[in-house]
């Protein structure tokens, strides 16, 4: 077995501890005939098990909220829709009155909607799925009787690595920060709930493993590299001192950036460098505002939809919208339209594509069902009235997408004049480049366009034809790819010539090495996770424009991903210095 497991950096931090195998798993479930007497009894035993998973959860929901904050609590109300969704129930008593035996029926249903989910082409559907499971596990353990899988049992002093394929959020929300020292998980990714959770909580982890349950025994010493996605097994002498010399430079690194709130975001020759922030849900505004954000880059809207019964009002959307934008202030606040396609939809049933990734989504999606657009669009020309509101359309390939939309707004605009509601009907309309296409048109977009911003996310993803979700391939997700690098260096230089706002807020802009990469091609706007705010400012107070200009555009002509990273990171160790780039690097 090798000494070292490679995987995906997730939370940063290094620690030394003992592997703890962990098995968070559904269990098996035997089919079992109900007699016609039995199935209103069963039916009360379905309905009770519900009702106390439900509590269960509550009670989980108010302990996240004491450790992590609101906004990391309010996943679990999605685990609470789930259990109350009348379709979800349905299929199940169906099933119990079709003479079979509840346990078996919710599996059945459970993994049948599992299989849905997880063939999403939107990453937040996808993580949904750790909630289907988690809420599977949980339900089954109740119906059959089994122990109680949480919370984990380990005592405070234990320092355990914790080992598993997988987590679930209400798991992962119950470890005892004194009991457990780290992370280490076969699937996931950097955008999974299990990294955003052991970030909040402060645990170093690293996802993707593929098989470190397969290669680990519980009891072995390990390191684990959070900052760069390694797991040591069995660490030699050697080994131990150079880990605890990269802890040190790392806790000396964090300490700096804890410095910098309030500081002004300027490079060492006076460019002014614009950072906004990435929020997923109105609670983290207030959270993204405290660590200096200029703003809100990107605001994603699934929250409104996923997990949901009916389609959000405009006057609950109007709400979410109002409260972002009146954080802000006067600075911009960029709202993305709905990027779901219909299998998200809680309206609509459940439409099976043969390629999601490629199917019936985002801004087309909108477009065709105007009538759920256009509330989403009323409630934001409502918002409008607030502050500095932007809209902002997904996944447009074509100027005929931005003037359909256009139209539509205007459509909205004229309702909420007709309904004499108070709103602002002159509103800048842009749009996300996050596709090849997009980004070799962008001077046809430019003509209908108000700003544009590089989702990098997903354009690394269309460009190099890789699923950003699969851990298997994350070492093929290579957002310093030249091919990329070229397409964001061509929008970026259609755009500033047209005199538009060009900004970068996916996730390539939150890693150090790669916001030097944007700042050297052009990139004066970036929006990222509250969190990496202050290590993407450490890294714009510490360079030059011009040398990273020069610098990027040896990056451009590398012939690979890595020739890129190393070019890159030989301009911003001259800049930095070894000491703090090793520091940097794997924080954002």
């Amino acid at each position: 077995m090798p000494s070292q497991l490679h995987g995906i950096p997730a939370s940063p931090g290094i620690v030394v501890g003992t592997a703890h195998l962990l098995r968070w798993e559904v269990p098996d479930v035997s089919a079992r005939v109900v007699r016609d007497e039995e199935i209103l009894t069963e039916l009360q035993r379905f309905r009770d098990a519900c009702a106390k998973a439900i509590e269960r959860l509550q009670g989980v929901r108010k302990r996240a909220a004491e450790k992590a904050g609101e906004a990391e609590a309010a996943i679990f109300d999605v685990q609470v829709s789930i259990l109350q969704d009348s379709s979800l129930r349905e299929q199940v008593e169906q099933l119990v009155q079709q003479h079979l035996a509840p346990e078996k029926a919710f599996d059945v249903v459970m993994l049948d909607w599992r299989d849905h989910f997880g063939r999403s082409t939107n990453p937040m559907m996808r993580e949904r799925v750790g909630d289907l499971v988690d809420v599977h596990i949980r339900l089954l353990t109740i119906l059959l009787g089994l122990p109680d899988h949480d919370p984990v049992d380990l005592a405070p002093g234990s320092n355990a690595i914790v080992v598993t394929h997988d987590l679930t959020p209400s798991l992962t929300m119950q470890f005892d920060r004194r009991a457990i020292a780290g992370i280490a998980t076969d699937a996931g990714t950097r955008t999974s709930h299990v990294a955003i959770l052991a970030r909040s909580l402060g645990l170093p982890a690293v996802v993707g493993l593929i098989d470190a349950t397969a290669r680990l025994q519980s009891g072995e010493r390990v390191i684990l590299d959070g900052t760069n996605g390694r797991l040591v097994v069995k660490p030699t002498a050697a080994e131990l001192a150079q880990f605890a010399d990269r802890a040190r430079r790392e806790a000396a690194a964090q300490a700096e950036l804890a410095t910098l709130v309030g500081v002004e975001s300027l490079t060492t020759d006076g460019h002014h460098i614009t950072l906004r922030a990435n929020v997923d849900l109105p609670d983290e505004s207030s959270l993204a505002a405290a660590a200096g954000a200029e703003g809100v880059g990107l605001m994603r809207t699934e929250f409104l939809v996923v997990g949901r019964t009916a389609m959000p009002t405009e006057d609950e959307q109007y709400e979410a919208y109002k409260r972002v934008v009146e954080s802000f202030g006067d600075h911009p606040v960029v709202i993305r339209t709905y990027d779901v396609g219909g299998d998200k939809l809680p309206v609509g049933g459940f439409p099976h594509e043969p390629n999601p990734f490629l199917g019936w989504r985002a801004i087309r999606m909108c477009l065709d069902e105007p009538e759920i657009f256009k509330v989403q669009l009323r409630a934001m020309l409502r918002a409008a009235v607030h502050g500095d509101l932007r809209i902002m359309l997904p996944l447009v390939v074509t100027v005929d997408e931005v003037r359909q939309a256009r139209f539509l707004l205007q459509e909205a605009a004229a309702e909420l004049e007709r309904r004499h509601i108070p709103h602002r009907a002159e509103v800048s309309m842009g749009v996300m480049v996050e596709t090849p296409a997009a980004a070799l048109a962008v001077d046809t977009l430019v003509r209908d366009v108000g700003f544009l911003s590089i989702g990098t996310n997903d354009l690394v993803q269309y460009t190099l034809a890789v699923d950003r979700g699969n851990a298997s391939l994350a070492t093929r997700f290579t957002p310093l790819h030249p091919a990329v690098l070229r397409l964001i260096a061509r929008t970026l230089d259609v755009g500033q010539s047209a005199g538009l706002s060009v900004s970068v807020c996916g996730e390539m802009a939150s890693q150090p090495l790669m916001a030097y990469a944007l700042l050297g091609l052009g990139v004066r706007e970036l929006s990222v996770s509250a969190i990496g705010l202050s290590v993407v400012k450490r890294i714009v107070r510490g360079v030059s424009t011009l040398n990273a200009e020069q610098v990027a555009r040896q990056a451009l002509e590398a012939e690979s991903a890595r020739a890129a990273g190393e070019i890159l990171t030989k301009g911003l160790v001259a800049e930095l210095g070894e000491e703090l780039v090793d520091g940097l690097l794997g924080l954002g």
